[in-house]
């Protein structure tokens, strides 16, 4: 009986802990949710580690040159013919002719070699090398491969970068997108309300018929500019599944987090912080000294190669290399070699180098240009969002007075149905000119924060 109790609690308990993450999932999704969810995803920032990865491996390869060289050789020869392989001697005893009139000479021992022949043989060949000096190429390659590791983890902070980037302008757009909606949907409350006022003063005779078909005709309009709306809407949720790569038709609610705070750092403050943080920049760097050590590794083919290596030979006739036939040697060697002369192809070699190093150079001081470009366009754009979100702001003010205003004087027959009609579509655009300068100050500050190299949150 305790035992089914028991069963139960933990089934409850599950059902309650899965009914709870359900309505986590299916809750807002936050800027940070989304940012978090496509760093996660994103193919672009998988592919940039995968190339930290081989960077490393490259890194450890230059480190391999630095250790001796081990190398074996296990060989079978057939031959057609028996050939010599080593000698054998053999102690015989050899009886001279007796010289005449000597009875006590005796027989003589007498040591012969033998030649030893066979028709297959077994070798054994093994060496080790150790390069002592290589006019520092190794060193200046592993030290290029070290510069390649940076710039492949730079790399990655860039595409980390571009990702956060694009997911705060999607999210930002949607969200404009849904204010529009909004602004559309009230637009055609507003003109259905005056099509009804329009047409009951048609039918006691206070207006003529074309006022109603002017009222007729903005609402079409307005219902037309909802529908392109929601479709704007639309497209760009499908826009931010498939850089959060969800399914493209999966529900998105976002929280509304589209306001206006003031960015509180002047343009020099800006270019300053770019300038050291911008991943770009690093890697232009890294290119430099990436172009400065290949200069080093050309030159170490003017200098001289020093090594020293040690040499191990068997040969037998048996396959374990042992037996009467089995014979073997061994050598210790140091060695220095240098290209005494190829005809200019190093010096020449070694001036290519040097011009990568310079355009390495130019190249850096184009990206540090135009980041500072990068930087002013983004402050000047969100400057101009920024004016334009106070003044829209205000004229939405002016403009809900001014339909209030038009709709009184319509009652009493002061104003005309097209003065009404007409407040009510410069509302609209009131609204609508406040949420997208609001959604671009935003935008605009996104990529500021982007041409700064900051990474969000």
């Amino acid at each position: 009986m305790k035992i089914k109790v028991v069963i139960r609690f933990i089934l409850l308990t599950l059902l309650l802990a899965n009914s709870t993450w359900a309505q986590g999932t299916l809750g807002p999704l936050t800027l940070d949710e989304s940012i978090r969810i496509a760093l996660e995803r994103s193919l672009a920032v998988h592919s940039a580690k995968e190339g930290v990865m081989g960077a490393e491996f490259n890194r450890k390869t230059a480190r391999a040159f630095f250790f001796p060289q081990w190398q074996g050789q296990y060989g079978y020869t057939w031959f057609s013919s028996p050939v010599q392989v080593g000698t054998q001697s053999a102690t015989s005893i050899v009886t001279p002719p007796k010289p005449s009139g000597d009875p006590s000479a005796t027989a003589t021992p007498v040591t012969v070699t033998i030649p030893e022949t066979t028709r297959y043989t077994f070798s054994l060949y093994t060496s080790l090398t150790q390069t002592l000096y290589a006019g520092g190429a190794y060193m200046a390659n592993y030290r290029s491969s070290k510069l390649g590791l940076e710039i492949s983890k730079a790399n990655v902070e860039i595409a980390k970068q571009n990702v956060v980037l694009n997911v705060r302008q999607n999210y930002f757009n949607i969200l404009r997108a849904e204010k529009f909606v909004e602004v559309a949907k009230q637009a055609v409350k507003q003109f259905e309300g005056q099509l009804e006022v329009s047409r009951a003063f048609f039918e006691v005779g206070l207006i003529p018929k074309n006022d109603v078909l002017q009222a007729e005709v903005r609402l079409a309009n307005a219902v037309q500019a909802q529908a392109s709306a929601e479709n704007a809407v639309g497209v760009a949720k499908s826009s931010l599944n498939n850089l959060l790569r969800r399914e493209i038709n999966e529900p998105v609610d976002l929280v509304d987090i589209l306001d206006y705070k003031p960015f509180p750092l002047t343009f020099e403050q800006c270019v300053g912080e770019a300038l050291q943080q911008r991943s770009e920049i690093k890697v232009a760097e890294l290119s430099v000294g990436q172009a400065k050590e290949s200069v080093k590794i050309v030159r170490s083919g003017m200098l001289p190669t020093v090594s020293l290596a040690g040499n191990y030979f068997r040969n037998s006739d048996q396959f374990f290399l042992n037996g009467d036939l089995s014979s073997d040697r061994w050598s210790i060697s140091a060695v220095a070699s240098m290209t005494l002369w190829d005809w200019g192809k190093v010096y020449n070699q070694v001036g290519a180098s040097k011009v990568k190093v310079t355009q390495a150079e130019d190249s850096k001081t184009q990206i540090v240009e135009g980041v500072i470009l990068e930087v002013k366009e983004d402050y000047l754009n969100m400057g101009v969002a920024e004016k334009n979100v106070n003044t829209a702001a205000k004229s939405i003010e002016q403009a809900e007075e001014n339909l209030r205003l038009n709709e009184e004087r319509y009652k009493y027959q002061v104003a005309t149905a097209f003065d009404v009609l007409d407040a009510v579509t410069l509302l609209a655009q009131a609204r609508v000119n406040y949420y997208g300068a609001l959604s671009d100050f935003n935008v605009a500050k996104a990529s500021l924060e982007r041409s700064m190299g900051r990474m969000y949150p």
